[in-house]
């Protein structure tokens, strides 16, 4: 049987493959910039999840006054590591350490330019803290649905490591 209007497939099944292409290219691609209309959330850009970027390009801190010690002397001080650039954002961690051990770790700078990396953040920064506390080095298990963040993580609280001389 011969169809009556073969060019009536043609021009459907080009039609449909033009509105795929600009669905896919109209498509948010993971740490770029939001899609047009779309709200953009004060967490945009470099914290999120709660998490601020309070520290700067990196470096040892020390607090005036009686905040850092001596480290010779076993007083605790303040490291921050490198900010590692992600997929989805910049990562970076400052550490606490007293006589040569990390007592507390924590994300500076986590992604968080949309609500699902907010969400993953919220769920794997803590995680990743006590993980750091508890090894007491950098060679932490990643976060389930968080690797890249985790990776991140990781190298950041090597950097912060390494600064601090642990």
């Amino acid at each position: 049987m011969k169809s009556k209007h073969p060019l009536r497939r043609i021009m459907i099944g080009v039609a449909a493959t033009a509105s795929g292409v600009v669905l896919l290219l109209a498509l948010k691609q993971p740490g770029g910039t939001p899609v047009a209309g779309a709200p953009v959330g004060a967490g945009a850009g470099t914290g999120g999840a709660g998490v601020s970027a309070t520290a700067g390009a990196g470096g040892s801190t020390a607090e005036p006054g009686g905040g850092a010690g001596d480290p010779a002397a076993g007083g605790a001080r303040t490291v921050v590591g490198d900010a590692v650039d992600t997929q989805y954002g910049p990562v970076q961690v400052r550490i606490t350490v007293a006589g040569g051990k990390i007592t507390k770790s924590e994300a500076v700078q986590a992604p968080g330019a949309d609500a699902r990396s907010q969400s993953v953040t919220a769920d794997a920064v803590p995680q990743l803290d006590q993980a750091a506390v508890t090894a007491q080095n950098a060679r932490i298990d990643a976060v389930s649905g968080a690797s890249y963040t985790s990776q991140g993580y990781r190298d950041s609280l090597q950097s912060a490591l390494d600064k601090a001389g642990v």
